[in-house]
Protein backbone atom coordinates (compact mmCIF):
# COMPACT_ATOMS: atom_id res chain seq x y z
CA UNK A 1 0.00 0.00 0.00
CA UNK A 2 0.78 3.58 -0.56
CA UNK A 3 0.89 6.14 1.91
CA UNK A 4 -1.81 7.92 0.84
CA UNK A 5 -3.49 4.52 0.62
CA UNK A 6 -2.86 4.10 4.38
CA UNK A 7 -3.74 7.85 5.18
CA UNK A 8 -7.00 7.05 3.27
CA UNK A 9 -7.89 3.69 5.02
CA UNK A 10 -6.89 5.45 8.43
CA UNK A 11 -9.07 8.15 7.96
CA UNK A 12 -12.04 6.07 6.88
CA UNK A 13 -11.90 3.77 9.69
CA UNK A 14 -11.81 6.51 11.91
CA UNK A 15 -14.83 8.40 10.63
CA UNK A 16 -16.84 5.34 10.76
CA UNK A 17 -16.14 4.98 14.29
CA UNK A 18 -16.84 8.63 15.43
CA UNK A 19 -20.23 8.18 13.28
CA UNK A 20 -21.24 4.85 15.07
CA UNK A 21 -22.61 3.51 11.65
CA UNK A 22 -25.07 0.79 12.62
CA UNK A 23 -22.88 -2.06 11.79
CA UNK A 24 -20.27 -2.05 14.45
CA UNK A 25 -20.91 -3.47 17.33
CA UNK A 26 -19.27 -4.44 20.75
CA UNK A 27 -19.49 -8.35 20.40
CA UNK A 28 -18.04 -10.12 17.72
CA UNK A 29 -18.79 -14.51 17.51
CA UNK A 30 -17.60 -16.00 15.08
CA UNK A 31 -16.49 -20.24 14.23
CA UNK A 32 -13.28 -21.55 13.83
CA UNK A 33 -11.92 -20.94 10.69
CA UNK A 34 -12.77 -24.08 8.14
CA UNK A 35 -11.85 -25.26 4.55
CA UNK A 36 -14.75 -23.72 2.51
CA UNK A 37 -16.79 -25.93 0.89
CA UNK A 38 -17.12 -25.34 -2.75
CA UNK A 39 -16.78 -26.58 -6.04
CA UNK A 40 -13.28 -27.11 -7.89
CA UNK A 41 -12.78 -25.08 -10.29
CA UNK A 42 -14.30 -21.79 -8.16
CA UNK A 43 -11.85 -18.88 -8.72
CA UNK A 44 -12.89 -16.57 -5.75
CA UNK A 45 -13.58 -19.53 -3.59
CA UNK A 46 -11.68 -22.97 -3.28
CA UNK A 47 -11.84 -25.92 -1.37
CA UNK A 48 -8.67 -25.01 0.76
CA UNK A 49 -10.09 -21.32 1.55
CA UNK A 50 -10.00 -20.79 5.34
CA UNK A 51 -13.56 -19.53 6.36
CA UNK A 52 -15.15 -17.61 9.12
CA UNK A 53 -18.64 -17.73 10.27
CA UNK A 54 -20.98 -19.97 9.53
CA UNK A 55 -20.85 -22.43 6.62
CA UNK A 56 -23.94 -22.20 5.47
CA UNK A 57 -24.24 -18.62 5.17
CA UNK A 58 -26.00 -16.99 2.08
CA UNK A 59 -23.60 -13.85 1.51
CA UNK A 60 -20.10 -14.84 1.31
CA UNK A 61 -17.07 -12.00 1.95
CA UNK A 62 -14.42 -12.83 0.07
CA UNK A 63 -11.25 -10.73 1.07
CA UNK A 64 -7.71 -10.75 -1.15
CA UNK A 65 -5.96 -10.42 1.93
CA UNK A 66 -2.20 -9.74 2.46
CA UNK A 67 -0.87 -10.31 6.21
CA UNK A 68 1.52 -7.75 5.83
CA UNK A 69 -0.46 -5.06 3.97
CA UNK A 70 -1.58 -2.05 6.76
CA UNK A 71 -5.06 -1.99 5.00
CA UNK A 72 -6.01 -5.48 5.79
CA UNK A 73 -5.18 -4.82 8.85
CA UNK A 74 -7.10 -1.80 9.50
CA UNK A 75 -9.86 -3.50 7.94
CA UNK A 76 -9.96 -6.42 10.04
CA UNK A 77 -11.64 -5.00 13.24
CA UNK A 78 -14.62 -3.72 10.25
CA UNK A 79 -15.03 -7.21 8.93
CA UNK A 80 -15.21 -8.31 12.49
CA UNK A 81 -18.20 -6.10 13.54
CA UNK A 82 -19.94 -6.81 10.01
CA UNK A 83 -19.96 -10.55 10.75
CA UNK A 84 -20.72 -9.41 14.14
CA UNK A 85 -24.09 -7.49 12.76
CA UNK A 86 -25.04 -10.84 11.03
CA UNK A 87 -23.74 -13.52 12.70
CA UNK A 88 -25.98 -16.03 11.42
CA UNK A 89 -25.81 -14.97 7.42
CA UNK A 90 -22.60 -13.73 6.50
CA UNK A 91 -19.39 -15.56 6.54
CA UNK A 92 -15.79 -14.50 5.51
CA UNK A 93 -13.66 -16.32 2.91
CA UNK A 94 -9.49 -15.77 3.13
CA UNK A 95 -7.83 -16.02 -0.50
CA UNK A 96 -3.96 -15.12 0.09
CA UNK A 97 -2.11 -11.99 -2.06
CA UNK A 98 1.04 -12.00 -1.08
CA UNK A 99 2.57 -9.07 -2.61
CA UNK A 100 4.78 -7.44 -0.07
CA UNK A 101 8.39 -8.92 0.26
CA UNK A 102 8.16 -11.27 3.40
CA UNK A 103 4.38 -12.21 3.00
CA UNK A 104 4.87 -15.81 1.56
CA UNK A 105 6.34 -17.02 4.52
CA UNK A 106 3.70 -15.42 6.58
CA UNK A 107 1.07 -17.29 4.84
CA UNK A 108 2.70 -20.61 5.10
CA UNK A 109 2.20 -19.55 9.10
CA UNK A 110 -1.21 -18.86 8.81
CA UNK A 111 -1.48 -22.00 6.43
CA UNK A 112 0.03 -24.33 9.07
CA UNK A 113 -2.03 -22.75 12.00
CA UNK A 114 -5.05 -23.46 10.00
CA UNK A 115 -3.96 -27.42 9.94
CA UNK A 116 -3.65 -27.09 13.79
CA UNK A 117 -6.79 -25.27 14.46
CA UNK A 118 -5.35 -22.43 15.46
CA UNK A 119 -5.81 -19.91 12.29
CA UNK A 120 -8.30 -17.56 13.82
CA UNK A 121 -5.50 -17.09 17.01
CA UNK A 122 -2.83 -16.73 14.95
CA UNK A 123 -4.16 -14.27 12.72
CA UNK A 124 -4.90 -12.24 15.25
CA UNK A 125 -1.73 -12.36 16.95
CA UNK A 126 -0.13 -11.30 13.26
CA UNK A 127 -1.87 -8.41 12.50
CA UNK A 128 -1.68 -7.60 16.00
CA UNK A 129 1.76 -7.10 15.84
CA UNK A 130 2.31 -6.13 12.27
CA UNK A 131 4.09 -3.23 12.67
CA UNK A 132 6.70 -5.35 14.84
CA UNK A 133 7.37 -7.93 11.70
CA UNK A 134 6.24 -6.85 8.81
CA UNK A 135 8.53 -3.54 7.61
CA UNK A 136 8.22 -3.58 3.98
CA UNK A 137 11.64 -3.06 3.27
CA UNK A 138 13.15 -5.63 5.86
CA UNK A 139 10.54 -7.77 7.43
CA UNK A 140 11.13 -9.96 10.68
CA UNK A 141 9.50 -13.21 10.02
CA UNK A 142 11.31 -14.62 12.83
CA UNK A 143 9.14 -12.47 14.98
CA UNK A 144 6.11 -13.33 13.13
CA UNK A 145 6.86 -17.17 14.13
CA UNK A 146 7.50 -15.92 17.47
CA UNK A 147 4.09 -13.80 18.22
CA UNK A 148 2.19 -17.03 16.10
CA UNK A 149 3.99 -20.06 18.73
CA UNK A 150 2.57 -17.58 21.62
CA UNK A 151 -0.53 -17.66 20.40
CA UNK A 152 -0.98 -21.39 20.75
CA UNK A 153 0.95 -22.61 17.04
CA UNK A 154 3.17 -25.68 17.45
CA UNK A 155 5.62 -24.22 15.86
CA UNK A 156 8.04 -26.96 15.09
CA UNK A 157 5.49 -28.66 13.92
CA UNK A 158 4.68 -25.66 11.88
CA UNK A 159 7.99 -25.19 10.39
CA UNK A 160 8.14 -28.97 8.96
CA UNK A 161 4.57 -27.81 7.41
CA UNK A 162 5.33 -24.70 6.01
CA UNK A 163 7.31 -25.85 3.34
CA UNK A 164 4.77 -29.27 1.88
CA UNK A 165 3.95 -29.52 -1.46
CA UNK A 166 0.49 -28.80 -0.12
CA UNK A 167 0.75 -25.30 1.42
CA UNK A 168 3.30 -24.48 -2.09
CA UNK A 169 -0.34 -25.50 -3.95
CA UNK A 170 -2.14 -23.63 -1.83
CA UNK A 171 0.10 -20.32 -2.51
CA UNK A 172 0.13 -21.15 -5.97
CA UNK A 173 -3.24 -21.64 -6.45
CA UNK A 174 -4.34 -18.55 -4.58
CA UNK A 175 -1.62 -16.20 -6.64
CA UNK A 176 -3.19 -17.88 -10.26
CA UNK A 177 -6.36 -16.60 -8.89
CA UNK A 178 -5.28 -13.26 -7.82
CA UNK A 179 -4.58 -12.83 -11.71
CA UNK A 180 -7.56 -14.44 -12.88
CA UNK A 181 -9.82 -12.13 -10.66
CA UNK A 182 -7.78 -8.57 -11.75
CA UNK A 183 -6.45 -8.65 -8.12
CA UNK A 184 -4.26 -5.35 -7.93
CA UNK A 185 -4.24 -4.53 -4.09
CA UNK A 186 -5.30 -6.06 -0.95
CA UNK A 187 -7.57 -5.65 0.45
CA UNK A 188 -9.77 -6.38 -2.62
CA UNK A 189 -13.30 -7.31 -1.86
CA UNK A 190 -16.04 -9.32 -3.54
CA UNK A 191 -19.39 -9.87 -1.83
CA UNK A 192 -21.28 -13.15 -3.29
CA UNK A 193 -19.27 -12.64 -6.49
CA UNK A 194 -19.77 -9.12 -6.97
CA UNK A 195 -16.83 -6.20 -6.90
CA UNK A 196 -17.27 -3.18 -4.66
CA UNK A 197 -18.27 -0.11 -6.87
CA UNK A 198 -15.81 1.65 -5.07
CA UNK A 199 -13.37 0.53 -2.36
CA UNK A 200 -14.26 1.61 0.94
CA UNK A 201 -15.60 1.17 4.35
CA UNK A 202 -19.12 2.25 4.00
CA UNK A 203 -19.18 0.83 0.13
CA UNK A 204 -18.11 -2.68 1.98
CA UNK A 205 -20.86 -2.48 4.68
CA UNK A 206 -23.49 -1.24 2.23
CA UNK A 207 -22.92 -4.29 -0.50
CA UNK A 208 -22.94 -6.85 2.28
CA UNK A 209 -26.48 -5.47 4.14
CA UNK A 210 -27.90 -5.22 0.05
CA UNK A 211 -27.20 -8.84 -0.43
CA UNK A 212 -28.48 -9.89 2.95
CA UNK A 213 -31.53 -7.98 1.95
CA UNK A 214 -31.52 -10.05 -1.13
CA UNK A 215 -31.47 -13.30 0.46
CA UNK A 216 -33.61 -12.60 3.30
CA UNK A 217 -36.77 -11.67 0.42
CA UNK A 218 -35.79 -13.97 -2.17
CA UNK A 219 -35.42 -11.57 -4.86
Amino acid sequence: MTRRSIVVITTLVAVVIFAGSAFLYDRYNVSRARVAPTAVGNELIRPHSPIIGPEDARVTIVEFFDPSCEACRAFHPILKQILAAFPNEVRLVVRYTPFHQGSDEAVRILETARIQGKFESVLEALLARQPEWADHAGPDLNKAWEFARAAGLDTERARRDATSSEITRVLTQDMADVKTNNVRRTPTFFVNGKPLPSFGVQQLYNLVQSEVQRTRTGS
